[in-house]
């Protein structure tokens, strides 16, 4: 656990930002999952320990920063997730699947998905690309078949 957070307290300083219990909170939760959260999860985990306000701007300047990327479900509700070490606040390189499960609602990050490079028309400038697909998790999935 102690390697973890120096691991977050070097990210943090990485980025210029004040190693606060209430970052490294958010940090924590968002790594430990595996799949995309939403701010009214971390408003749950996080209980009191951090306000809707606080963690809001969490999220705005992890983000900025390059730290995390959001992704919206089939809902349109924003979730959250922890960018790839590539990423900067110039820049995000999360150019990978995000998977929305129609029953459960979770999104996943699959960065394992090859896709072919977008070519955009001469004039235009790419700033992000986002893929998105809808269907059945394995859990669900898993979950469906036992039913049966």
């Amino acid at each position: 656990m102690r390697h973890i957070q120096e691991k977050f307290e070097e990210l943090l300083e990485k980025h210029g930002l004040k190693k606060t219990p209430s970052r490294l909170s958010v940090l924590n939760i968002l790594s430990s999952r595996e799949v995309a959260t939403s701010e009214l999860y971390l408003e749950q985990k996080l209980g009191d320990k951090v306000n809707r306000v606080t963690l809001y701007r969490i999220l705005k300047t992890f983000e900025g920063k390059g730290i995390i990327h959001k992704v919206l479900d089939q809902n349109g509700t924003a979730n959250y997730a922890v960018c790839s070490p590539q990423c900067n606040e110039w820049h995000h390189h999360d150019e990978h699947l995000h998977f929305n499960c129609v029953v459960c609602n979770k999104v996943y990050c699959l960065d394992n998905i090859e896709f072919p490079d977008v070519k955009i028309p001469r004039g235009f400038k790419l700033e992000s690309v986002n893929y998105t697909a809808s269907g059945i998790c394995k859990q669900c999935r898993k979950s469906a078949d036992t039913k049966n």
